[in-house]
């Protein structure tokens, strides 16, 4: 689940930097990328060059590189990093990154994180600094902000004591970045569809609508981001990959179909987000079609019913949710759609919602269960739509 996770992995001046190199080691085997930035104090204890061989980056621990005389820019690192990884977090670091003190290159990308849930912090110290009164308000106080905590073990420490203060084992550390581990959504295996299909007429012309797969994307970031295996089943859309995500980029209907029949029995949850062609042209042209001053005439075809095939052939412990874009009777179709395709339940798009559906970086749903219970959202980003309609949904199955 760390698989392409952008990690910045911020050193800070303790005995247990030591182990930051099988740190580094490990996220890299995970399939994450990863950038070390260190406090100057670090280097007493770990060499950037150890680290930058292990990470195949350059190591930044000020801001302006010696060398070339660069600028390394803390916002930009901040902005890169899907996940802020401080090992070890010294009682030191954690009482500037509570108080608000900013004095090197760690502490203000850690500063500059845009999400506070995103960083992640492993204290190492003795155990009486540990468990001192306002060592443990600081690390509260982190918590508070919605920084992660790894918390410290029990076992031999530098000073020849043992007790609480250790800093986590690697082991721990990395199972700790792949989500939360009493979540609905770790290891389970998502299928998102997202965007439109594409029906040939002729080798340059085609049948589709106006999809951006915007909804769907975000929807596979966020079950991945949540812990999910998540495969993204995409149609044409000028949407970056996700790094997160196995990606399986289709033209058709019928492509998209044969994607979805694979991976039917080894799926938990279903989300089709896409906007399938409902018709095909029942004959393809091979060569493109001449303009004439005569009417043109295609005869079309059904496509292949995707949720429905997969609420048919739903399998014991499956949850499939469907989307429904309407512009009329919008609920009683919705509810039809839900009947009819045999789903758990439909995400409803109404046309008639100014800055929602196709096209748009903001949407508002209706989210429909089987028993005909309702939660409607407000209108917001894609994203941070996608991230509630992961929690409703692990409501659901709860």
């Amino acid at each position: 689940m760390l698989r392409n996770k952008r990690v910045l992995l911020g050193i800070s001046a303790g005995i247990a930097a030591y182990k930051t190199p099988l740190i580094v080691r490990e996220l890299i085997k995970a399939g994450a990328e990863v950038q070390v930035v260190m406090t100057p104090s670090t280097l007493d204890f770990v060499t950037p060059l150890t680290l930058s061989t292990l990470s195949k980056n350059p190591v930044h621990h000020q801001y302006f590189d010696g060398e070339s005389g660069e600028w390394n820019n803390h916002v930009e690192l901040a902005k890169w990093a899907d996940i802020f990884l401080i090992a070890p977090a010294t009682a030191n670091t954690i009482a500037k990154m509570a108080g608000g003190l900013c004095d090197n290159l760690l502490l203000a990308c850690y500063f500059s994180m845009p999400d506070p849930k995103k960083v992640f912090f492993a204290p190492a110290m003795d155990l009486d600094m540990f468990k001192h009164e306002q060592n443990q308000q600081n690390i509260q106080k982190l918590q508070d902000f919605g920084n992660r905590l790894i918390d410290a073990e029990v076992g031999e420490l530098a000073s020849g004591l043992e007790g609480k203060g250790r800093m986590a084992e690697v082991d721990n550390i990395i199972n700790a970045l792949m989500g939360d581990q009493d979540g609905p959504w770790l290891n389970k295996r998502v299928v998102v569809t997202a965007g439109p299909t594409f029906e040939e007429i002729d080798p340059v012309r085609y049948i589709g609508n106006y999809s951006s797969g915007k909804m769907g994307y975000a929807l596979a970031e966020a079950f991945a981001d949540a812990g999910a295996l998540v495969t993204l089943i995409s149609g044409p859309t000028h949407l970056d990959s996700p790094r997160t995500v196995d990606i399986k980029r289709i033209i058709s209907a019928n492509e998209m179909f044969e994607e979805v029949k694979a991976l039917q029995d080894s799926t938990d949850l279903f989300i089709m987000a896409a906007a399938v062609a409902d018709y095909k042209p029942s004959k393809r042209s091979d060569q493109k079609i001449k303009k004439s001053e005569e009417d043109l005439q295609i005869k079309l075809e059904a496509n292949p019913d995707i949720l429905a095939y997969v609420g048919k052939n739903k399998k014991e412990g499956q949850f499939v949710v469907g989307f429904a874009l309407e512009t009329n009777n919008e609920l009683e179709n919705a509810k039809g759609k839900l009947k009819r395709k045999n789903a758990d339940a439909i995400l409803l798009n109404s046309m008639n919602d100014e800055g929602a559906g196709f096209g748009h970086d903001t949407n508002k749903v209706t989210l429909i269960d089987k028993n005909n219970n309702e939660w409607t959202s407000e209108l917001k980003s894609k994203k941070d739509l996608a991230k509630d309609i992961v929690k409703r949904i692990g409501e659901l199955l709860s």
